[in-house]
């Protein structure tokens, strides 16, 4: 309790802040007015992480880009600002503590990690534009430290794993209602698909990745036994709220990528053997190009007028003979060749693709969709684009560490002793799949949208598996 003189004081301060606040705002400074929000947001930053993590989690999917005109990455308000706040104190932090759990630091996903970022920092140093390629670095960095590194910290509670799900799903259930409201009041079309997302998704092939790798968790709250029926409930809701938007996006990755996924997690509960699935993909690919050509004509000819937007969209999956999107995509990974054929090693630098592969791209390749000045973004492939931008051995450490992190939560599966946890690291394990093979179509880890929640993924496996994976196989959590 407050003593008079200290209560007396407290009211002299608020009546102080309105007094200037109403003075900034009769000068139009209203600025001002947000002090309380950016104490608030400091001081659960200094003393509370775990509460900004959610908090940033929270904001994400209603976050709004703001265009950097200049070389270097826009800026998403207010996450990334935040993001960069935690880094600057996590920094702090281990300067003059240096406390942090060295399981965590000495796990083969971090020490995967290390490589691709020691890497980055030395393909920034020979960069062709090196501050951009420092800026996008330190984009990495801050997505990186507080949802991987103080992620695993966050997630020591398995509870916490839920939690964070949730605070993101919330909000991303938010933005796919308001989505589907504006295809009501619009159009159900592909073309309403590319803007209805906006402004909290400037595109409609992230807004589908961000869906697709929420969908086998959401499955899981779903079915997951120890929840209680109202999150049972609200989970089914959820699922069948992304699944329509997923649907709606148009999104022809996304759509593969939870095809595909579906495929693995079979492969994963049967435990059907590699020699099997590469037997069975083998002879899959020979049927459907021995049958293609009459399997096209007959669905040609079964085609109905009232499907053909959403008919054609699916055909037009395999079409790089005339789908303009397709071409554009080709042709940016034309380019991205030719550029790593000229700097094979070093690469162009960091976040440096759109600033570099005018010049390389070819006249026969380019679309409608093209630019002479080559000013339309990525590569389009978590792959290739860091080929061009950082040669053989970024590419490289790139497969190692995507490798490491379905390798540890495939043995967390296959040898935890709790089932709860080997579930749960499945259904992680199968929405971070969705976005590594949506990965090979697109690119989007350089935004907060999905840089957010598939580093906290990864967290939650390298959790599950420092933590979790050996307990009491009775225990539920």
């Amino acid at each position: 309790m407050l003593n008079k003189i200290e209560l007396r004081g407290f009211y002299a301060l608020i009546i102080l802040f309105l007094g200037v606040t109403c003075y900034f705002i009769a000068k139009e400074m209203y600025w001002f007015a947000a002090a309380p929000l950016v104490l608030g947001l400091a001081y659960l930053a200094i003393f509370s992480l775990d509460t900004i993590l959610y908090v940033i989690a929270f904001a994400t999917p209603f976050a709004i880009t703001l265009n950097d005109k200049s070389h270097g990455p826009a800026l998403s308000m207010p996450t990334e600002p935040l993001m960069f706040g935690v880094l600057l104190l996590f920094i702090f932090k281990f300067i003059f503590e240096g406390k942090f759990d060295k399981r965590v630091l000495n796990h083969p996903v971090s020490i995967a990690l290390y490589f691709v970022l020691g890497w980055m920092f030395i393909t920034t140093i020979t960069s062709s534009y090196p501050l951009v390629s420092l800026k996008h670095m330190i984009s990495q960095l801050w997505f990186i430290v507080p949802f991987y590194f103080l992620g695993t910290q966050l997630f020591r509670d398995k509870k916490n794993i839920k939690r964070f799900i949730w605070v993101y799903l919330f909000s991303l259930c938010c933005v796919v209602i308001y989505t589907i409201i504006r295809h009501g009041e619009n159009e159900w079309t592909q073309k309403a698909a590319h803007w209805v997302m906006i402004p909290f998704y400037n595109d409609h092939t992230a807004y589908a990745a961000v869906l697709a790798l929420f969908i086998p968790p959401v499955i899981f709250l779903w079915r997951d036994k120890t929840s209680l029926l109202r999150e049972r409930v609200l989970s089914s809701m959820a699922f069948w709220v992304l699944f329509i938007g997923v649907i709606l996006s148009y999104t022809r990755a996304a759509w593969l990528s939870l095809v595909l996924v579906i495929i693995l997690y079979f492969i994963f509960v049967f435990r059907i053997k590699f020699k099997n699935v590469l037997i069975a993909g083998v002879a899959a690919l020979v049927v459907f190009f021995s049958v293609k050509d009459d399997l096209f004509m007959k669905l040609e000819k079964n085609r109905q007028d009232s499907a053909t937007d959403f008919n054609k969209h699916i055909k037009s999956i395999s079409n790089i003979s005339t789908d303009a999107s397709n071409l554009e995509r080709i042709n940016r990974w034309n380019s991205a060749l030719r550029m790593w054929e000229e700097r094979p090693v070093m690469g162009w630098g960091p976040g440096t693709y759109q600033f570099n592969y005018a010049p390389f791209q070819k006249s026969d390749e380019m679309t409608i969709i093209s630019t002479n000045a080559g000013d339309m973004g990525n590569a389009h492939s978590e792959y290739i684009g860091p080929l061009a931008e950082q040669g053989v051995p970024g590419l490289t450490f790139i497969l190692i560490l995507v490798g490491t992190i379905i390798y540890t939560g495939t043995i967390i599966y296959s040898k935890a002793k709790n089932t709860h946890t080997r579930k749960f690291a499945l259904a992680i394990l199968i929405g971070l799949l969705t976005y590594f093979i949506h990965g090979t179509l697109n690119n989007f880890l350089d935004t907060d949208k999905l840089a957010v929640p598939v580093w906290a993924f990864v967290a939650m496996i390298v959790a599950l598996d420092v933590y979790h994976s050996k307990e009491d196989p009775e225990k539920i959590v």
